[in-house]
């Protein structure tokens, strides 16, 4: 029985190519008591296998997250499969607005401690008890309203190349940090402000809406489905978009593009430039943007001196890094000093406060 994934991202994507089939790329997420994830970690495995669906897959005590991409025409099995659960039937899955075929090339389905990493003890408050969702056109009433805070529950890469007008944007590293934030910022307008959040998809907003309910505030809402239901219902409705740039996504695409507005920077240069990549030495991998110039100039480095090992014989590469571990700059996103252009954020703030004095 294969509970897991055993071809390379290479084998799979040249198995996609000779399907030549279209997919879809999606997302949804529940929070749910799961009383046995990995046991029911290794039946969506099994079934999901064999629709060949590809993604990202975390399931947990408190439910499922999913990222993930399915042939088309298998859509509706995968969709009958979800409905024979009984907390995820009729779930809301929102599908990508722009489609790649090689958005994902593994299935990986993971069992974790939370589907949503928040450093918090889940028995201090109930996850269920959330703020009121709304959609595309109430979210944009709401944040027109001079009593209403709107905050990006995203961490700074998300938020720099694409976010809402006039949105409180912490320069935050992890969702954690920005639940401490966001409490210290507010705390005098508890029960006077709408606090108004969104997030890619709402899992994060889900989750921060009840914190911070639990912490006091009075008028907590969430943009339902977050920036990608946003997006759809906009088109459909042919609603004021009121969201600029890009959306950062969590697999290959990197992004979406919601508006033609380029709000971010090359790292590098300082250009116009809203187009992640990561550094091509293996050892860094830190991700970044970098304009198409410095892009061919800098090798698809971060600096020289990733550049000048990039350009090492790969065996002699290999020999660099034996015994070294990774860098921390793998794990980093866009944060390395020798970046000269990239936005510092942490006085975001500063206006909100003023409003107060």
């Amino acid at each position: 029985m294969q509970l897991y994934n055993k071809l390379s991202a290479k084998e799979r994507a040249v198995l996609i190519e000779k399907a030549g089939k279209d997919r879809l790329t999606l997302s949804f997420y529940q929070y749910a008591k799961i009383n046995n994830p990995q046991e029911f970690r290794d039946q969506l495995f099994l079934v999901w296998d064999t629709l060949d669906v590809l993604g990202r897959i975390y399931v947990a005590n408190e439910g499922i997250n999913g990222q993930l991409s399915l042939p088309a025409d298998r859509f509706q099995e995968f969709k009958s499969h979800l409905d024979t659960i009984d907390f995820l039937k009729d779930i809301r899955l929102n599908i990508a607005i722009e489609q790649d075929n090689m958005s994902f090339l593994k299935l990986k389905v993971k069992v974790r401690n939370k589907i949503v990493a928040d450093g918090l003890n889940d028995d201090t408050f109930d996850v269920t008890n959330k703020g009121v969702h709304v959609g595309a056109e109430k979210f944009n009433e709401l944040i027109e309203d001079n009593d209403t805070v709107l905050v990006d529950m995203r961490n700074h890469y998300e938020s720099e190349i694409g976010h809402f007008k006039n949105a409180v944007t912490p320069d935050v590293d992890t969702f954690r940090e920005s639940l401490d934030i966001i409490e210290e910022d507010l705390k005098e307008h508890k029960e006077d402000k709408n606090l108004v959040m969104y997030c890619t998809g709402g899992i994060r907003c889900e989750k921060a809406s009840a914190y911070f309910k639990h912490k006091g505030f009075k008028n907590v809402f969430q943009l339902e489905g977050g920036i990608i239901e946003y997006t759809r219902q906009i088109k459909e409705n042919e609603l004021e978009n009121k969201f600029i740039g890009k959306n950062f996504v969590f697999d290959d695409r990197r992004a979406e593009k919601i508006s033609d507005d380029v709000i971010a920077q090359c790292h590098q240069c300082g250009k116009p430039a809203d187009v992640h990549t990561n550094c091509a030495n293996d050892a860094c991998h830190l991700l970044f943007i970098q304009c198409d110039e410095c892009k061919v100039e800098m090798d698809n480095c971060c600096s020289t001196n990733c550049q000048d090992i990039n350009a090492l014989p790969y065996e002699e590469q290999k020999a660099l890094r034996k015994g070294q571990g990774n860098s921390n700059d793998i794990f980093k996103k866009g944060r390395a000093d020798y970046l000269p252009f990239k936005k510092d954020l942490r006085n975001i703030y500063d206006s909100l406060k003023k409003d107060k004095s």
